[in-house]
């Protein structure tokens, strides 16, 4: 399918969230009850109040940490494991399987279990979160390092390509949607499962403050908080992500 330009994309991207604004006015404005949906002037208020404060800045970082390194780990360890898993018939026969039940194992009993075998600490919150989401990456890359054309692996072998050079100019370049699909993917699901963690045996960052005002019943401190960093995501994809999209398939408007 045809990608649209950079420009008319942010122009949507701005319509729709503008539209999703609205329709949150309407909705606060319908219900007249601030302590259940208040209005996004009242979060905006609040969020602005929580930075000037400094705490806002502070759990967002303590997330944003915690977040890079799970997603960091996840993807290196999936890429890796999906590329030989696809590569290799007798290793995805034997393997498979396990990556179906790590797959199929509820990310809270991962959570629980790493709390109670290393602790309360940083490296059990990591570390659960990025085995959450290795077997998610390593699918995906496996189902891409099969859907791989036969005839540029042939060509790279005929021009007699190392295996380091194939996989950087033949391998890579076709494996783009999937990697980006799971990179997608894992920082929506990788943030969400952070909020748990945080939620359940941390002292700081997004999820402790939403833990926290939700034992208050402050439905507009939770908004500001968890819309923060939907913001910080949103910021993520279409700066980060998409801009590494559109250089990394530059290749198919030549073909």
């Amino acid at each position: 399918m045809p990608r649209l330009s950079s420009a008319p994309q942010m122009l949507h991207v701005v319509v729709s969230l503008t539209g999703l604004v609205l329709l949150w006015s309407f909705s606060a404005w319908l219900g007249s009850d601030p302590t259940i949906l208040p209005s996004p002037g009242a979060v905006w208020q609040l969020m602005v109040a929580e930075t000037q404060s400094g705490e806002l800045p502070r759990h967002m970082w303590a997330t944003f940490r915690r977040v890079l390194l799970a997603f960091s780990l996840a993807m290196v360890f999936g890429l890796f494991i999906g590329l030989a898993l696809g590569r290799s018939a007798r290793l995805n026969q034997w393997f498979s399987t396990w990556l179906v039940v790590f797959l199929n194992i509820p990310a809270l009993v991962v959570i629980v279990l790493c709390y109670l075998w290393i602790g309360l600490n940083e490296v059990a919150a990591i570390t659960a979160v990025a085995l959450n989401k290795t077997a998610m990456v390593a699918v995906s890359i496996r189902e891409g390092v099969h859907a791989l054309n036969p005839w540029l692996s042939e060509m790279a072998r005929a021009f007699r390509m190392s295996r380091l050079t194939e996989l950087r100019h033949v391998t890579l370049p076709q494996l783009w949607p999937y990697i980006a699909s799971s990179m997608r993917n894992g920082l929506a699901i990788i943030w969400k499962i952070v909020l748990v963690v945080e939620f359940l045996g941390r002292s700081d960052g997004v999820g402790f403050q939403i833990h926290l005002y939700f034992q208050l019943f402050e439905t507009g401190y939770v908004l500001a908080y968890a819309l923060s960093f939907v913001v910080v995501m949103l910021v993520i994809e279409y700066g980060v992500i998409g801009v590494l999209e559109r250089r990394a398939v530059r290749w198919r408007a030549t073909t």
